[in-house]
This record gives C-alpha cells, sequence and structure tokens, in this order.
C-alpha cells in the first residue's frame, strides 16, 4: 500500500482518511489535520504528525524531508 494516497471508502458516501506520515486512519476528513498538495498528489497529515512537523509544513518543506 502506498502511504501517500488516501483509502478508497469502504461503502459509498463514507470517507476514510489516512495520514501520510504515520498511517492513522480517519473516517470523513477531520477540521483539525493538515492537508498538503505535493506533486499533484493530496497529503494528510494528522494533529501529531502536523504538530511534530509544524516547522517543515510552514516553510513548505515536500513530507519527503522531513
Amino acid at each position: 500500500m502506498d502511504q501517500h494516497q488516501t483509502h478508497h471508502p469502504a461503502q459509498p458516501g463514507a470517507e476514510s482518511i489516512v495520514c501520510s506520515r504515520c498511517g492513522a486512519i480517519a473516517g470523513g476528513t477531520p477540521p483539525t489535520w493538515t492537508c498538503s498538495v505535493e506533486n499533484g498528489t493530496r497529503r494528510y497529515f494528522c494533529d501529531d504528525c502536523a504538530r511534530t512537523n509544524i516547522r517543515a509544513i510552514e516553510g513548505r518543506l515536500d513530507s519527503d524531508w522531513w
């Protein structure tokens, strides 16, 4: 499984979002998660991963660099 992509929903209308850093799974799109578009791919980061890497995120470094 490619960790940089979201999972396809198990049920129509249900969306599972996966953290591109740690693999945490969230039902729906949590408003507190961070979303980034890198090389045309949408990547989501959970609260913990976003907090840990906030300086790199604010510096607009691709997640491959953190």
